[in-house]
C-alpha cells in the first residue's frame, strides 16, 4: 500500500510517499546530512521513502527537517491505523563503534517524545545537530507515538546521530510487525 502526502507552506513545498515494499528509496530533502539519515532509516525500517522537498534552507535547515518529520509522522499514522494487528513495542540498541544508542517504541496513540542526546558537536558538516530533537518530535507528535530515545554513549557526532536514526526505525520496524494478537494489542480494544 502507499501513503502519499504533500504539504505547502511559505516555508516549504513537500511531497512524501511511503510505501511498504523493496523499491529503492528516492530521497532529496535539500539537505544532504538528512538524505543520507533518512536513507538509513528507510533501510533500518523496511519502509520506502521518496522524498522531494523544496524548502527555505537559505535560511537555514530548521523548517524543512521539521516539516518533514510532520509529513513522515502523518504517513505512518495513516499506515498504523489501517494495520488491523501489530507488535506495538519495539526496543532496538544500535552500536556505531564507540557510540551506542538506544530507541524504545510504542505505538500508544499518546504523544510523546523523552530525547536524551547530548551530541559531541553542534554541527555535522553544516548540519545543526539540535535539528535531530526538531526532526523527531515532529514525526513523533504526529504519528501519535510514545518514543524515548537514549544516547547511552558518545564519541563521533555522525556516529552519534546514525545510531540514533536506525535505533529508532528497527525499533518501530519491531512495533509494526505483525503479532500473534488477534487485533489491536491493547486491553482497551482501542489505540487512541
Amino acid at each position: 500500500m502507499t501513503y502519499q502526502k504533500a504539504r505547502s507552506t511559505k516555508e516549504t513545498d513537500i511531497n512524501i510517499q511511503l510505501l511498504f515494499n523493496d523499491e529503492a528509496s528516492q530521497i532529496n530533502t535539500g539537505v544532504g546530512f538528512l538524505d543520507h539519515m533518512l536513507t538509513l532509516f528507510s533501510f533500518h525500517s523496511g519502509i520506502t521513502l521518496k522524498v522531494n522537498v523544496d524548502g527555505d534552507t537559505h535560511v537555514d535547515d530548521h523548517h524543512t527537517v521539521e516539516d518533514i518529520g510532520i509529513v513522515i509522522g502523518q504517513l505512518l499514522l495513516e499506515a498504523i491505523i489501517d494495520k488491523k494487528s501489530f507488535s506495538r513495542y519495539g526496543t532496538f540498541y544500535i552500536p556505531m563503534d564507540e557510540t551506542l544508542a538506544r530507541v524504545v517504541t510504542d505505538i500508544s496513540g499518546r504523544p510523546f517524545l523523552s530525547f536524551n542526546a547530548q551530541f559531541s558537536r553542534e554541527k555535522v558538516g553544516t548540519f545543526d545537530t539540535e535539528l535531530v530533537e526538531e526532526f523527531f518530535r515532529a514525526l513523533v507528535i504526529n504519528a501519535r507515538l510514545t518514543t524515548h530515545i537514549d544516547l547511552i554513549r558518545g564519541g563521533n557526532t555522525h556516529h552519534e546521530i546514525e545510531a540514533i536514526f536506525k535505533a529508532f526505525a528497527r525499533s518501530l520496524k519491531i512495533a509494526l510487525s505483525k503479532d500473534d494478537f488477534d487485533g489491536v494489542p491493547s486491553s482497551k480494544g482501542v489505540i487512541e
